[in-house]
């Protein structure tokens, strides 16, 4: 993991990646964002800056271009 304010601690959400001196996880960031909040509003509730929400967001999308999906395809019966 070569983000700098991302961290998993396994005494803090065992596995689940959190920001850095935060015990604020990523997908509550994420979540926050995809639900309509702004990044001041994350900032605020959250107590982390707008390079924290940036970092997660990069984490994110880094999972997420990693990602193989494989469809399923129906077989007739």
């Amino acid at each position: 993991m070569n983000e700098q304010r991302i961290i998993i601690d396994p005494k803090i959400h065992p596995g689940k990646p959190i920001i850095r001196g935060t015990r604020i996880p990523i997908t509550r960031i994420v979540g926050g964002l995809a639900a309509g909040m702004t990044k001041e509003e994350v900032c605020m509730e959250y107590e982390v800056t707008e390079e924290d929400i940036l970092a997660a967001l990069r984490y994110a999308a880094e999972l997420i271009e990693k990602e193989e999906v494989y469809p399923l395809v129906a077989v007739a019966g």
